[in-house]
């Protein structure tokens, strides 16, 4: 019988068939060379400068308006025990529209790209800034000044819903993988400069013009400051190109007929294409939307509390000069400014997970100790809370945008982070300072912050147990980013399998 007509055993087809695709996947690489990004040094720093400038603009907002927070009462409400509670309260109610902004924003920053909402985000944030140092007081218009005030606090929280989760992406998508902690550790520091900056800015002028000045004009200055700022934002942010991951896929959907592109360097999604429905981003990302608010809830309680919350507490609740608190505070975050950078390098070196829990763990046990330290009454016993705290912070600023990013696919990154960040921060960081102001009104307990703290700390525990780890590795639905051609080349050969029998 010839060999061709001999009869075929079908067992020994069906493993033959299961070689051979076997051999098939090992010779076809898993990444192409062609499809790996390499990154240029110059311009991930341009791009991570934009988008941090952008964040120390917003957070120069929220800090003037923290550390002001007594005159504000004083000057937009009438008389009483109550005006810093209504003061943070105005404070807590632009994040209330947070979450329609990143609704509104991130979606829209999927469809036509980071650059272009960011820069609108910039605009209107500090349009709001300048335009709070305008209202006239209470005193001259009534229940009106109090009303605008709210009106311009609205439109920063609807545009910072698109800022941070725009910011965060922009720079995740610019910075190679293995440097994704580095670079995105100067978001934060933009978070440290913008508070850092307010603080400084409201301590001269308390000390130069003095309580009454204050009260009556010297407020205004801080906030007319933060349109000049915006603009200066606002010029790097359009000086930038789209990010690499954006591009590619642009490129990718301007081949169907319903997109387009627009110019060399600005591939667009066209307009004909249809906005990513919010719902289908419920239906398929709802786990880690949950992951993502978990983190963002621990992040951003500790985050107000320590940066936003802390001066007002220490002058008001525990009676402290409010110039003794503003340098305490400045020392604190000049210090974590300092170490920051470090702390993405370790997150890039050891990983996002070790370095998050060593911040939450720290925030659960000795947020109460150092509270503690505050109740003591002297400068150094405060100086030393406040450093403790910031320890456990600086591990969480300088690791959490680098993590964010990474949790979501690129095609829904920027709306998805954009939904998920606003929410917690909503519902638990800018409620944050009110909500401690209000324990310790109706407690009378002055550690009752901490206990609040302490509770958010072990919600962040949880979450960062659950999440996988995501240092040194590609963006979901992004493909690999090097920062130079030899380690595109290394990876490309690495990811070649040649066949083995």
């Amino acid at each position: 019988m010839k060999h061709e007509d001999q009869p075929r055993d079908p067992a020994a087809l069906k493993r033959h068939r299961h070689l051979f695709r076997a051999v098939r996947r090992r010779r076809t690489p898993k990444v192409r060379r062609s499809d790996i990004t390499v990154t240029d040094e110059a311009t991930v720093k341009r791009a991570t400068a934009a988008a941090a400038v952008g964040n120390a603009m917003e957070w120069f907002d929220f800090g003037i308006y923290a550390y002001l927070a007594v005159t504000i009462g004083k000057v937009f409400f009438p008389g009483g025990s109550t005006q810093l509670l209504a003061s943070f309260t105005a404070f807590a109610a632009s994040f209330l529209v947070r979450p329609l902004g990143g609704l509104f924003f991130g979606p829209l920053g999927d469809r036509i790209g980071r650059k272009t909402v960011l820069a609108l985000t910039m605009v209107l944030m500090a349009a709001g800034t300048f335009c709070i140092g305008l209202i006239p007081s209470y005193e001259s218009i009534g229940i009106m000044s109090p009303v605008l005030l709210l009106v311009c606090r609205l439109v920063q929280g609807f545009s910072t819903g698109g800022e941070y989760g725009g910011a965060a992406t922009f720079i995740a998508e610019y910075a190679p993988d293995k440097r994704r902690g580095f670079f995105g550790s100067f978001l934060e520091l933009g978070t440290l400069t913008g508070y850092t900056g307010a603080a400084a800015l409201v301590l001269v002028l308390n000390t130069a013009l003095g309580d009454d000045t204050m009260l009556r004009w010297g407020w205004r200055i801080p906030f007319l400051v933060g349109g000049p700022i915006g603009v200066v934002g606002l010029y790097l942010r359009m000086k930038l190109d789209e990010t690499p991951a954006f591009q590619k896929q642009a490129a990718q959907q301007s081949h169907s007929p319903e997109a387009g592109t627009v110019g060399a360097n600005e591939p667009k999604l066209s307009e004909n294409v249809p906005q990513k429905e919010l719902r289908s981003i419920f239906a398929q990302q709802w786990r880690t939307l949950l992951l993502c608010v978990g983190l963002v809830a621990a992040y951003n309680v500790t985050d107000y509390m320590l940066l936003s919350y802390m001066p007002a507490y220490l002058t008001d609740a525990l009676g402290y000069e409010n110039s003794m608190e503003l340098v305490a505070a400045i020392i604190a975050m000049v210090a974590m400014a300092t170490v920051i950078q470090r702390v993405g390098h370790l997150n890039d070196r050891f990983g996002r997970k070790p370095v998050l829990m060593t911040g939450m763990v720290g925030f659960l046990v000795l947020t109460i100790p150092a509270f503690a330290l505050f109740q003591l009454g002297n400068f150094v016993a405060v100086l030393f809370g406040l450093l403790v705290l910031g320890a456990c912070l600086v591990c969480l600023l300088g690791t959490m945008s680098a993590t964010l990013p990474a949790l979501f696919p690129t095609d829904v990154r920027y709306g998805s982070l954009s939904i998920g960040y606003n929410v917690a921060t909503a519902v638990f960081g800018g409620t944050a300072p009110g909500v401690m102001t209000y324990l310790v009104d109706t407690t009378g307990d002055k550690l009752a912050p901490a206990y609040y703290a302490s509770g958010a700390a072990l919600l962040g525990i949880i979450a960062v147990a659950c999440m996988k780890e995501t240092a040194q590795q590609p963006l979901a639905g992004s493909p690999p980013s090097v920062s130079t051609q030899e380690e595109a080349r290394a990876l490309a050969r690495a990811e070649t399998h040649e066949p083995t029998f």
